[in-house]
């Protein structure tokens, strides 16, 4: 019998959009609603394991992996490369004409969402299973670290009590965290708290505040009080574009920050590359995105104009392979890889967690949104958060087991929900009516 024929081939395909529980965070976008949603696949194959996959809420990506399922169907797992390719190949047709994250329009969320990570992520799960080998070892040059630093996500927050939503009350639980992270936070007071009671937990060492909420004094403020209370930090600010380019510079001159993640964004016919660039030059602070660079044609811009020093790769927008390629070139190239999250499940984590390993040189403390949703298991066993690190095991595949009674109730919530695909602008009606989504000015300026 030839070797490609003794290859397990995959049996079952599942997609199944889930929901959980959010706290009414802030940011340029508006306020998170009580729920968030994501999207998981689970694959089975002949030999009897079982794979799994998360990525980004919303019908559209639902819709995506569904087309998707006899691209799967009956193939053997040894190809999921080809698979892969040309999944993503129908991702690119299907997005070409987007404009993209530059200004932030979560309509465009489904263009730079690649669906097909899910699917990837399933089938090294199933190859690393077959193989007895972690997922790690398989991506890019293989692993290349056993433990991954994460930093602390710190978020203003509304007061949920102005609104009639759903949102849940935590404050009498015995965690540290847990009591105070769906509580209102919207001063630098808050935010160090959050600072505290995620130390205290997690042991996070760095830290990362979502900006463009408040004007842009008041969140430096927070930053240099974060800077104070943990003079050993490296600390870092996301107002993703909000800020003009000479308000950036006099905000973030001289300040204690480590990096500046999308300071400024487009302006006067400028392009967010161009006008980052410029901060740079002007300020000395090395920066990094999510927003300008998420592809790898914008990233030969960014680079070419020298707007970028870190590339948050988020795998959900690059494939898990394509965000751990990325690393590979910054690497040789001197730059720094990291990543950028969104409100996500466990497995998701152990996504993060993987390519975080695999990549290769110095790479930034990765973020998540994780210390937000956890609690909320999909699996039996998620990656825990230990001395502000993640340590990868041995485990074959991605080291985490389905609970389906969980996944099934997630997907029951899911149902009952109005619409699946993120809309901050509902929630954040319920502080300021009629409030429309303004990308140059913070959340909380009209």
């Amino acid at each position: 019998m030839a070797l490609k024929e003794t290859f397990p081939v995959v049996t079952d395909m599942k997609v199944i959009p889930v929901a959980g529980n959010d706290s009414m965070l802030l940011s340029l976008s508006g306020a998170h609603g009580p729920f968030f949603t994501r999207n998981i696949v689970v694959l089975t194959d002949s030999s009897g394991n079982t794979g799994l996959g998360e990525v980004h809420g919303g019908e559209a990506i639902t819709k995506a992996l569904e087309e998707s399922v006899h691209f799967v169907m009956g193939r053997q797992i040894s190809e999921y490369r080809s698979i892969l390719k040309t999944l993503t190949e129908r991702h690119n047709e299907r997005s070409k004409n987007s404009e993209g994250l530059q200004n932030l329009s979560l309509a465009n969320l489904k263009d730079v969402v690649h669906s097909e990570t899910a699917i990837e992520s399933a089938l090294l799960d199933l190859w690393g299973k077959f193989l007895g080998m972690p997922v790690c070892d398989l991506l890019g040059d293989g692993r290349q670290r056993d433990e991954v630093v994460i930093l602390g996500y710190l978020f203003y927050q509304g007061d949920r009590r102005k609104t009639d939503l759903p949102y849940i009350d935590e404050s009498d639980s015995d965690n540290p965290w847990f009591r105070i992270r769906r509580n209102e936070a919207m001063d630098a007071d808050g935010i160090v708290a959050q600072a505290q009671a995620l130390k205290e937990y997690y042991g996070f060492k760095d830290f990362k505040l979502k900006g463009g909420v408040l004007e842009g004094s008041s969140e430096m403020e927070a930053v240099e009080a974060l800077a104070s209370k943990f003079p050993d930090a490296r600390i870092n600010i996301d107002p993703n574009g909000a800020w003009k380019l000479d308000e950036a510079v006099e905000l973030c001159k001289n300040s204690s920050l480590t990096y500046a993640e999308d300071p400024c964004g487009t302006e006067m016919g400028y392009s967010g590359r161009e006008t980052m660039s410029e901060f740079k030059m002007r300020t000395g602070i090395p920066t990094a995105t999510n927003m300008i660079a998420t592809d790898w044609r914008q990233f030969y811009h960014a680079v070419g104009q020298k707007a970028v020093d870190i590339v948050l790769a988020d795998p959900h927008f690059w494939t898990m392979s394509g965000s751990v390629r990325i690393a590979q070139v910054l690497n040789d190239w001197g730059l720094t890889w990291g990543s950028h999250s969104n409100n996500h499940f466990d497995i998701s984590l152990a996504i993060f967690a993987h390519c975080a390993a695999a990549a290769p040189g110095d790479i930034t403390a990765m973020d998540t949104h994780w210390i937000w949703q956890d609690g909320q298991h999909l699996t039996h066993n998620p990656h825990q958060i230990k001395e502000g690190k993640i340590r990868v095991t041995d485990a074959p595949g991605l080291g985490i087991d389905i609970d389906m009674d969980a996944l099934y109730k997630a997907h029951e919530v899911y149902t009952k929900l109005p619409f699946g695909a993120r809309n901050d602008a509902v929630s954040m009606q319920y502080l300021i009516p009629d409030w429309k989504f303004d990308s140059k000015k913070p959340c909380m300026v009209r």
